[in-house]
């Protein structure tokens, strides 16, 4: 497995884990240990929506969907 893939799986699940806490709990984690700043918790959003973006890339071009 490439290395991006695999930093993808682990900003995928620290998304998921921030959007878990955002609804169970109503904190946003990024905001929390960005403190606060705009733009490092931009950055942050960009990078886990990117890896989403990987992982859908990645999860298409494996062999059993190209059978399909």
């Amino acid at each position: 497995m490439k290395t991006t893939t695999i930093i993808s799986f682990i900003l995928v699940l620290i998304g998921a884990i921030v959007w878990l806490a955002v609804g169970i709990f109503g904190v946003n984690l990024v905001s929390f240990l960005t403190g606060g700043l705009a733009v490092v918790a931009n950055i942050v959003y960009i990078l886990v929506g990117l890896a989403g973006l990987w992982l859908i890339f990645w999860a298409c071009s494996r062999k059993p969907f190209r059978e399909l």
